[in-house]
């Protein structure tokens, strides 16, 4: 009997948390929506009267109240359909059943930054992206324009697309937000670079004096090259998988990455006394 009783008191608090965890989801769905006001109003006012009822024993009022929700409910899928369709959508768009855009922080995640740079490599628009990580890029930013804007491919799309103002020049990344375009990078001589591009050679001259990522995109290859620690690595984004190296880098770029940031200019700094063989550096 006690573990029958026990059992019930289990399988009834499992009940009121789900039951919890459904309505703070869909109120905090449909917070600051008409439809979010009037459900708000109709559960309190329900609440009141059925606590009422209860507490007097106005059994007739229960049932009015019982028979008047139901009709309720069902005007209020009439009335707010647009609303509830937001809603659900919303719900539905939770969790993994999308690619989440944004992490905490408004820090843009590593898959919607690849599918950023593999849109402009599709659309043969030539870019110059650089992750500031634990060495700061104060300097290079103050050679270019100050934005400090949230990342989007639109404004990414329109920085780099010539004739416009900012296309030429690298744009500085830091925090996950765009912190400057039309900056100079220094120039890397190595000669390993015969004839790569000017983008190619800044983004290895700044990977060679700082620890920053820096992402190229080819207008004319439409291939993605990425410079660290004096390496550069290019990448054909055609065929299936192209987008999963792209992805590793930048998850290592984001400040949520593997490799902390507070730690990552020692890192970098260690490297130059010490280097790593890299079996897959190339020429881009």
């Amino acid at each position: 009997m006690t573990d029958w009783i026990s059992g019930a008191t289990i399988s009834a608090a499992v009940q009121i948390a789900i039951l919890y965890c459904v309505i703070y989801a869909i109120l905090k769905r449909a917070k600051g929506s008409r439809f979010g006001q009037a459900l708000t109003g109709v559960g309190v006012l329900a609440a009141v009267l059925f606590v009422f009822s209860y507490l007097f024993k106005f059994d007739v009022l229960t049932r009015i109240v019982q028979f008047l929700l139901v009709y309720l409910a069902v005007s209020t899928v009439v009335i707010f359909q647009p609303e509830i369709r937001r809603v659900l959508m919303a719900i539905g768009a939770f969790g993994a059943f999308e690619k989440r855009k944004f992490l905490s922080g408004g820090i843009p995640s590593a898959e919607f930054l690849a599918d950023s740079l593999m849109a402009l490599a599709r659309a043969r628009i030539g870019a110059l992206v650089a992750f500031e990580r634990g060495i700061s890029l104060r300097g290079v930013e103050d050679t270019g324009v100050r934005l400090d804007a949230v990342f989007s491919p639109e404004l990414v799309k329109s920085i780099f697309t010539p004739p416009l103002p900012l296309h030429d020049g690298g744009l500085v990344m830091r925090d996950g937000r765009i912190a400057s375009a039309h900056c100079i990078f220094p120039v890397s001589n190595n000669p390993s670079l015969t004839g790569s591009g000017m983008r190619h050679r800044a983004a290895l001259g700044l990977s060679e004096e700082t620890d920053a990522l820096v992402f190229v995109v080819s207008e004319e290859t439409g291939s993605i090259s990425v410079a660290h620690n004096g390496k550069i690595v290019r990448y054909d984004i055609e065929g299936e998988g192209a987008e999963a190296p792209i992805v590793r880098w930048l998850s290592k770029a984001l400040p949520s990455g593997e490799e902390k940031r507070l730690f990552s200019g020692v890192r970098a700094a260690l490297s130059k006394f010490f280097p790593k063989a890299d079996k897959k550096g190339v020429a881009a």
